[in-house]
Parts: structure tokens; C-alpha cells; sequence
């Protein structure tokens, strides 16, 4: 009688990951749709948020078996292999940090940190766990940026010298100033850009930066702090000068472009459109523009989450990471110095 031959032991990179979001808003409630229907071996297993109602609601909808308000709830479940965080980015550390404690993957949303102390118990704890830690800078995912960083590393455009990048939220602005934290434009919103021209300028370190900013969309709330429009110089160690900006008022829709001049050609990245279609008819010219972020960035959300569970399953280090993120972060608290203070600001002063 023959013996049925024993199968392979199956390989523990092909298992399926067990995720959890934390954080059940907008990007959250996004993130976690990906991870439920377009991630590849993934599987949504729990939703955390302060609201219980909408953790409930999320789950439901894609099928989480686990619902609840305690963040660390989800952290602590044994099943879970990483945590999608997408928290108030003041609670941002701490959620990573008690990720990382408990053994368990992390994706953060930007910013990893507010500080630059902060970041670095983030990134402490994620070495000394031996986890992944990665940052949802998704603009080196979307496809144009990911194919023109890919040119600069193979030389195409030389050296570069003059750089700039963009991000236009759509308008018309319609938050309450009140509530939307001190520094925002900087800490929250111009810090994509500030990853892009560093991954952009791979080779480079930015030592300067000079910035401007001011309430032009909403000028009743200057007197509270809240800065909607902002340009930033950043100068690099290699003689690069670049420019990023930034308006919370777009009524074109949602914009996020950049260029790269060097020595020998130039690339440029993003154009708004969320379609290539452009129509030509008896009122002009018409393009279609995206109106949200996730719309416009939903094959860079989706990469940038297939990349991480790739990360976790290989033990790969993850595509961006805490120190990426640090670099960032050092620029935009530069940023926040130069207004303060109405003088370019050395790296070394924020990061001595």
C-alpha cells in the first residue's frame, strides 16, 4: 500500500497576516477598506477607536470580527501581527510605542512624532523589538513620484539644483480654524513634502531652512495662530535649493505636485488630475481634478500598504521608516522656528 507522500511545512512568509487599525476617521476608515479587500494575504482583524460607535460601524462593513475603544485593546490581542495607526498624530508615539513593546509590526500615518524626542523613542523601541516600523509617506508610492525618484537614482537628471513640490488641500476651506492643531501646515500637512524633496535628493541632507506663512484664507484667525498658506526654503549639503508650499484651499481640488531640475535633464511629478480625459468643448477645455487625497493617492495608499505586510512577512526593513520620518519632522520644526523667530534656521539648531 503506498504511504501518501507528507506535505511541505508551509512556508510562514505565505501565511495570512492578521492586521488591526487603530484610529477609525477618514484615512483610517480608508486604510482599513484596503487591508480588507485589496491587500494581498491580509486580513482586517480588529478596528479601535475612542468612538465605539464608529469602530463598530467600520467593522461591520468589512467584516472585523473585533470592535472597541480601547487602542490598546487591539495591541494586545496575541492574534494581531501589526497595527495600522492612524490616531490623532499626538498620539502617535505612544501608540507605536506600546505597538513595539508588545511585539507587534507597526504602520503609522504622518507624523510618527511631534517632537524629535519622540521620535526617537519610536524608533528605539521598534530596534529593540526587532519590528517593522513604517510611515505613511504615501507620495514615494504614488506611481509618477516612485518612477521619478527611480530616475534620479539612476542619474538621469545629474545632480540636482533646483527642487520643488507642492500639496494644495481642495477647497473651499470649511474647517474651524479652532480646531485644527497649532502648526499643522508644517507638522502635519508640508511634512509629505518635506519627505518627498529628501527622497528626491537621496545622497543629500537638508542643513537650512527659511520659512513663511500667514492666514490668507482665513485672516480672522491669524490672531489665534492658525497659518493656512505657507512657502518653504530648504537648502541641502549638496547646493540644492528647494521650495515646498502649501495651501489649505484648492477650489480646484486636491493638488500635489513636484520637480526636479539637476544638472543634466529634469522631472516633474503629479498634476491633480484624477483622470487622464480632457475635454475639449463649446466652454473650453476641461479636466477632471480630484477632490480628495484618497481618491487622487489610492495606488499609493494601496502600494504603501502592500509594502508593509511584504516587509512583515519577509522581515525585510520597511520602504520608509522612523528615520526617514525623523528627517522630516527636523524640517518642519525648522519651519515652525523660522516663523516664530522671522530668520532661516539651521538643522543643528533643532537637532543638535
Amino acid at each position: 500500500m503506498s504511504v501518501p507522500a507528507t506535505p511541505p511545512p508551509a512556508d510562514p512568509a505565505d501565511r495570512e497576516l492578521l492586521l488591526g487599525v487603530i484610529g477609525a476617521g477618514r484615512i483610517g476608515a480608508n486604510h482599513a477598506e484596503l487591508l480588507a479587500r485589496h491587500v494581498p494575504g491580509v486580513r482586517l482583524a480588529a478596528v479601535g477607536d475612542v468612538s465605539l460607535k464608529a469602530a463598530e460601524e467600520l467593522a461591520a462593513r468589512l467584516g472585523a470580527p473585533v470592535a472597541t475603544a480601547d487602542p490598546h485593546e487591539v495591541i494586545g490581542r496575541p492574534e494581531i501581527d501589526g497595527v495600522i495607526i492612524t490616531a490623532p498624530a499626538r498620539e502617535h508615539t505612544a501608540l507605536v510605542v506600546a505597538a513595539a513593546e508588545a511585539g507587534r509590526h507597526v504602520f503609522v500615518e504622518k507624523p510618527m512624532a511631534v517632537t524629535l524626542a519622540d521620535a526617537d523613542r519610536a524608533i528605539r523601541a521598534a530596534e529593540r523589538a526587532g519590528t517593522v516600523l513604517q510611515v505613511g509617506f504615501n507620495r514615494r508610492f504614488s506611481p509618477g513620484f516612485a518612477a521619478a525618484g527611480a530616475a534620479i537614482d539612476r542619474g538621469e537628471i545629474g545632480t540636482p539644483h533646483l527642487m520643488r513640490s507642492l500639496t494644495r488641500d481642495p477647497g473651499p476651506f470649511t474647517a474651524d480654524p479652532a480646531r485644527i492643531p497649532p502648526w499643522t501646515i508644517f507638522l502635519e500637512t508640508l511634512i509629505h513634502d518635506f519627505d518627498t524633496l529628501c527622497r528626491l535628493n537621496p545622497t543629500a541632507a537638508p542643513v537650512r531652512v527659511h520659512a513663511v506663512a500667514d492666514a490668507l484664507i482665513r485672516p480672522d484667525a491669524r490672531p489665534s495662530g492658525h497659518l493656512d498658506t505657507a512657502v518653504v526654503t530648504i537648502s541641502f549639503d549638496n547646493g540644492a535649493i528647494a521650495t515646498a508650499e502649501a495651501s489649505f484651499s484648492a477650489l480646484y481640488g486636491y493638488d500635489v505636485r513636484a520637480e526636479v531640475f539637476g544638472s543634466r535633464g529634469m522631472v516633474t511629478m503629479g498634476d491633480g488630475r484624477s483622470t487622464d480625459m480632457t475635454l475639449h468643448g463649446a466652454d473650453g477645455i476641461r479636466i477632471d481634478t480630484s477632490r480628495r487625497d484618497t481618491d487622487l493617492m489610492r495606488p499609493a495608499y494601496l502600494a504603501e500598504l502592500t509594502a508593509f505586510a511584504d516587509a512583515v512577512r519577509t522581515g525585510s526593513p520597511a520602504p520608509v521608516g522612523g528615520r526617514d520620518a525623523r528627517t522630516a519632522l527636523s524640517i518642519a520644526l525648522a519651519a515652525v522656528r523660522s516663523v516664530q523667530e522671522g530668520r532661516p534656521v539651521e538643522i543643528t539648531e533643532v537637532d543638535g
